[in-house]
């Protein structure tokens, strides 16, 4: 038998490159860059990633990007429920089919949206779930949109409680990134607001048709409280003046946030920050003690 097309234990028969290919065919597709379509073909890698997002069987999955059906497959074998948002409709469209042929009974968990992650909103979501909310997102994030969706949909889904995303291998590396590292940035910051994040390992190119000019790694996330009351989009206006000046002191770089460097200094020692230290040495929580004493003096 035909490894990569071999049925999981007790879940649905996996997509191998033979099957990929064949279906891509019948529907005339051809792959685009713009959309960040490369599917993951290897049922190893499926297996492995549908592992390690640590399903329940009541678990509501959201899944982004479905594509092709690769591994919605084998979501449909562990989760309740699943939730595929699709952007483009010749795969939405295709992808029940898919699983009714592939995944038996269990074709009866898939709810398909077709829309833009970046910009779908919960009430979409929670409708096309059937009225329930998203408790694990899995997805294969686009190279070009990786980060913003992923916050995006982490702030639109405080249901979440866990996740596994396959990003850019140096995406994964920044998302995962502590304080005090050269890949530490506004995206390891603003993800540490709603979860924690940590690396489960690599994922070649080969794996992926057609095959990306990089690798990709996997990134577990698991929720937790808000550092803070302060407004989120305050904390991360702060975050983003801190890095886009990456090399200067925060005192220099906060200046135009703050009105003035001298301002900027204030805040920040009555933070207990050092004004001379920089962005990528603080903590979610650091920069949130910083704009919760700036709100202080408006």
């Amino acid at each position: 038998m035909n490894q990569e097309a071999a049925a999981t234990p007790a879940g649905p028969a996996l997509l191998g490159p033979a099957e990929l290919r064949a279906l891509a065919d019948r529907l005339g597709l051809r792959p685009t860059k713009r959309l960040g379509q490369n599917f993951v073909h290897d049922a190893n890698t499926v297996r492995r990633i549908v592992a390690a997002a640590d399903l329940a069987g009541d678990d509501v999955v959201l899944e982004v990007g479905p594509g092709l059906g690769s591994l919605t497959l084998a979501l449909l074998g562990l989760a309740g429920r699943v939730l595929a948002v699709e952007v483009d409709p010749l795969l939405a469209a295709a992808l029940p089919a898919t699983v009714a042929d592939r995944a038996g009974e269990r074709a009866e968990g898939l709810r398909i949206l077709t829309a833009d992650a970046l910009r779908v909103r919960r009430a979409e979501i929670v409708e096309a779930a059937g009225g329930r909310e998203p408790t694990a997102l899995v997805a294969n994030l686009p190279y070009n949109v990786g980060v913003p969706v992923l916050l995006h949909l982490l702030a639109e889904l405080p249901s979440l409680r866990r996740g596994l995303v396959m990003v850019q291998a140096e995406v994964a590396d920044r998302l995962v990134a502590p304080p005090g590292t050269r890949c530490y940035g506004a995206p390891s910051v603003k993800v540490a607001w709603f979860a924690e994040a940590r690396g489960v390992g690599p994922v070649p190119r080969s794996v992926f048709w057609p095959v990306p000019h990089v690798d990709s790694g996997l990134v577990r996330l698991t929720s937790r409280p808000a550092p803070s009351t302060v407004p989120r989009e305050q904390v991360f206006a702060l975050v983003d003046a801190a890095f886009a000046q990456r090399r200067k002191t925060l005192r220099a770089a906060l200046a135009l946030w703050a009105g003035s460097a001298a301002t900027a200094e204030q805040v920040l020692r009555r933070s207990g920050v050092d004004p001379s230290a920089r962005g990528e040495q603080l903590t979610i929580g650091e920069f949130a003690k910083i704009a919760r004493e700036w709100r202080c003096d408006l």
